[in-house]
């Protein structure tokens, strides 16, 4: 469980906002005794951030002594070099043009990114982008046109300096940021560990849904977890947490992995971890991973986008039908079956504009898929997902909507053997995370489609026979894991 405190120069400074015992002055801080492995995090509110100052100390201070401060010291540092963040932010002047539009004069406009928030609806764009790039609590920014927009000056800010209206959006923003500090001293004794939870509000087929995520919040709260849903703009709050819980469907060129990557270099426990989003989420990757390490699939060929007479080099070695993929698709996206050449060839000429390599593999009828649930490379869940009435896959996605099959969910002591064996050996070499492994059942043999590194955990699905006990396996491994990394620390 970590502790937070806000450090000022003197307490006077806090005098507009609620009064809390987290509250602490620079020389306070000084003299706070910490240990090894203590998990602190500080938010350094001192008036002067120049080098040699106390502000400029506290941040180094906090960093020699392992705490997750803000702002950090390169963060004091670029926002002190103007030539730096001259350049590394004028690449955001084409979209504030658009938002800003051409004044009829010369005129200049001043603010204040607040936590990543901004009064002035125009700029909550580049308050966002600001914080992003130099999360530092607040940020005063000055923009200016003559005959063209220009950004003025970025520095740090003061929340001495705010007005009102301001002054009550900084308080809003800090409690939200710092996941309701001001509740943090009335957290049951028995909580040990924060878990943040990513989930997307905006996203239409996430992994879990509400009633999924929260069990998985009662499940933690049974075991001392306290597990907090973060979203997609909260990047900056990892390093409050001692773990983090994907429930967002991930991608390589996505912010689920740039949280993966964050969180991991941050010391938290991860799932998935970066590792596993990257192998998973490619189905290139998966299909050289199980050719290499003799995973039963279908017969599979990776083809590139320059091959010559591709089209009768795949008929000479898989059958019609043909199932075309692109890498990186996902709930059956980006998946065509080809019957006859004509077919092949538009699928291909189709495909390959959106990846210069694709996968053909051989087609597996069945009734259903099995969707077998592994977490630490044991079996915890299985589903048979079937077809959709008069399609051939579990999704059927049209311009208006997306249609899925029914589903059965059993013990994983009903599958056979043959599937949990292919699906166990499909996830051992991608890592110990949970994952979602696809199987096929043909002639009692089971042949794996695909791993899932985020799958789906839907309340009532995949729930359906353990029920509460399947939320409680997956927050107790991540309870596991937080406990030896905290005993090895």
């Amino acid at each position: 469980m970590a502790q937070t405190y806000i450090v000022v120069d003197d307490l006077k400074d806090w005098s507009a906002f609620l009064p809390s015992n987290q509250v602490i002055t620079f020389p306070q801080y000084l003299s706070l005794s910490t240990r090894a492995g203590d998990r602190t995090r500080i938010i350094n509110l001192c008036k002067t951030s120049k080098y040699l100052s106390d502000g400029y100390y506290c941040s180094l201070l906090a960093e020699s002594r392992a705490h997750n401060v803000m702002p950090s010291v390169r963060v004091l540092n670029d926002l002190n070099d103007s030539g730096l963040k001259d350049i590394d932010i004028h690449h955001w002047l084409p979209e504030l043009v658009k938002k800003l539009g051409v004044p009829a004069e010369p005129v200049t406009i001043k603010g204040s990114a607040i936590f990543g928030r901004c009064l002035t609806p125009e700029l909550k764009d580049f308050a966002r982008k600001l914080f992003e790039k130099y999360p530092c609590p607040v940020i005063s920014f000055a923009l200016s046109y003559k005959h063209s927009w220009q950004i003025k000056s970025v520095k740090v800010g003061s929340h001495l300096k705010l007005t009102d209206d301001e002054e009550t959006l900084f308080a809003e923003s800090l409690d939200a940021f710092s996941g309701k500090v001001w509740n943090r001293a009335r957290k049951s004794r028995s909580v040990k560990f924060d878990l943040a939870m990513l989930v997307n509000p905006e996203e239409k087929m996430p992994p879990s849904d509400k009633y999924a995520l929260n069990k998985f919040i009662q499940a933690g709260r049974q075991l001392g977890i306290q597990v907090d849903m973060i979203g997609p703009k909260d990047i900056v709050r990892l390093p409050e947490y001692d773990g983090l819980f994907i429930r967002e469907t991930t991608n390589i060129d996505h912010h689920t992995y740039q949280f993966a990557k964050k969180a991991e270099a941050a010391g938290l426990v991860v799932m998935d971890d970066p590792q596993s989003i990257m192998r998973c989420t490619n189905k290139v990757y998966l299909a050289d991973l199980f050719n290499t390490y003799k995973v039963p699939s279908p017969k599979t060929r990776i083809i590139h986008k320059g091959e010559s007479d591709l089209v009768t080099k795949l008929e000479q070695y898989i059958d019609y039908p043909m199932v075309v993929k692109i890498p990186d698709g996902a709930f059956s996206k980006g998946v065509v079956k080809a019957q006859d050449t004509a077919e092949l060839q538009a699928c291909l000429d189709d495909l390959f504009k959106k990846s210069s390599l694709l996968l053909v593999q051989e087609y597996l009828y069945t009734e259903f898929d099995w969707r077998i649930g592994v977490l630490n490379n044991r079996p915890i869940y299985a589903c048979r997902y079937y077809m959709v009435k008069n399609h051939w896959q579990i999704y059927q996605h049209s311009e208006s909507k997306s249609q899925s099959g029914g589903f059965d969910t059993l013990p994983t002591f009903e599958v056979p053997r043959r599937v949990l064996q292919a699906a166990i050996a499909a996830t051992k070499p991608i890592g110990n995370g949970l994952y979602g492994v696809d199987v096929k059942e043909v002639k009692g043999r089971g042949y794996v489609i695909e791993v899932n590194d985020n799958p789906s955990i839907d309340r009532g699905v995949e729930d359906k026979y353990l029920g509460d006990e399947l939320y409680m396996l997956i927050m107790s491994e991540f309870l596991r894991r937080m406990q030896k990394k905290t005993a090895t620390e």
